[in-house]
């Protein structure tokens, strides 16, 4: 090996690089993408807008927990501790989180929000807080799937008297006792806050379904979802419809009665449209006892109520929008071409280019879906194949250097 060859693999293997990969957001998704680059020898930077890693985590309600488990949800490089148990609390999430930036020793900088990046010949820049202008060889965007809350903009909603706010903002049942409370949405969101307020002392909790979700137990004779979930990848759609529909009417009881129907639609059918099962963490008994009660879709409000899609009106104290979020990667990325009408990313076959961008090369997205087999785990899948495509990129690059420095006089 002549000593041109043997610069380019330092400069490969080099952490001082200064034309890093740029790993935008500090959640799970970004700091596997930079733990993998790490590991290949890639200088990776990660930037977070926030002061610390994890920062969606640090702000979900408290008594949220993982619906996958533990072993199926640790990253690339460290497993999650046994102590934290098979449903894993948002605490130690966060706790894991931390953990694993200190335990591969990631480049972190916090503080730093990245409003727009553009590519510059071979490389990318970061326009960012403070004036920055970072110059880099790639960039990952991993700012979330649940980045921006969207409140859907109901007729007539700012004339209504009582407390109105996004799930986001919701934390524990205290603030609610004694009042009436509507939660909007059958997600796993609403689903979840709905038997929380259950759990506590709210006077009455009604659950606004436009469409009735598909519920199923977190285990079934210790079997998880998600390992199910994970098999059924692989399996034909049709197949997965007519098991989980056998599996549902065996462990999970007809809430038909209590105006929580079946639905009509294929479990497989409506996750491949974007809408998961719920994950039942207390929902099926709090419907059964009266304590949670399913409610028409909200159409809008009115004279001070809540106008439902059956034409009936409601006076609750409370409206808690369990009704999603945006990406909110317009302003960051959306003059590139690399998003679609619904503001998501548009990427190559994850196969084949690990989450890149179709008209940007050097554009990689991490966590902008929502697989039935569990964010966690697809995130780790993500990190390894950005990473390994990266790397190949990086070594060829250098390589090239490498033979041009070698034909110098």
């Amino acid at each position: 090996m002549n000593d041109a060859i043997r610069a380019a693999f330092a400069r490969a293997n080099d952490f001082t690089d200064d034309r890093p990969v740029y790993v935008i957001g500090a959640g799970p998704g970004g700091l596997a993408v930079a733990a993998a680059l790490r590991e290949r020898g890639v200088r990776a930077v990660v930037l977070e807008k926030s002061g610390s890693v994890g920062a969606s985590w640090r702000g979900h309600y408290d008594r949220l927990r993982l619906h996958t488990t533990r072993r199926l949800s640790s990253l690339p490089g460290l497993a999650m501790p046994r102590a934290f148990g098979r449903w894993v609390a948002r605490d130690d999430v966060v706790r894991y989180l931390e953990k694993y930036a200190e335990f591969h020793e990631l480049e972190l900088i916090t503080g730093v929000a990245v409003t727009r990046v553009e590519p510059a010949g071979p490389d990318w820049v970061l326009h960012a807080t403070g004036g920055r202008r970072l110059t880099g060889r790639a960039v990952v965007v991993a700012t979330g799937f649940n980045h921006t809350p969207r409140l859907p903009d109901w007729p007539g909603r700012e004339s209504f008297p009582g407390e109105l706010l996004h799930a986001s903002a919701y934390r524990e049942p205290g603030p609610y006792a004694g009042k009436d409370v509507l939660v909007v949405g059958a997600g796993n969101t609403g689903a979840e806050i709905a038997a929380d307020l259950a759990a506590g002392d709210a006077a009455r909790i009604r659950l606004s379904v436009r469409t009735a979700p598909h519920i199923v137990r977190r285990s079934v004779l210790g079997w998880p979802a998600q390992r199910a979930a994970v098999l059924s990848r692989r399996l034909p759609v049709h197949l997965v419809d007519l098991a989980a529909r056998a599996i549902s009417r065996v462990s999970v009881p007809d809430l038909s009665a209590h105006g929580l129907p079946r639905p009509g639609t294929g479990l497989s059918s409506r996750a491949g449209q974007g809408a998961l099962p719920v994950l039942d963490v207390g929902l099926i008994d709090a419907v059964r006892k009266g304590r949670v009660e399913p409610v028409a879709a909200v159409e809008s409000f009115e004279g001070g109520k809540v106008v439902l899609a059956d034409g009936s009106r409601i006076a609750p104290d409370v409206v808690i929008a369990a009704t999603g979020y945006r990406r909110g990667l317009e302003d960051l990325v959306g003059h590139l071409g690399v998003l679609d009408d619904r503001g998501r990313p548009v990427v190559g076959r994850r196969t084949k280019r690990g989450r890149a961008a179709h008209e940007a090369p050097g554009l990689y997205f991490t966590g902008f879906t929502n697989p039935i087999s569990g964010m966690l785990r697809e995130l780790g899948i993500d990190a390894r194949k950005i990473a390994k495509r990266l790397g190949r990129l990086a070594a060829k690059e250098d390589a090239g250097v490498a033979r041009e420095t070698a034909k110098a006089p």
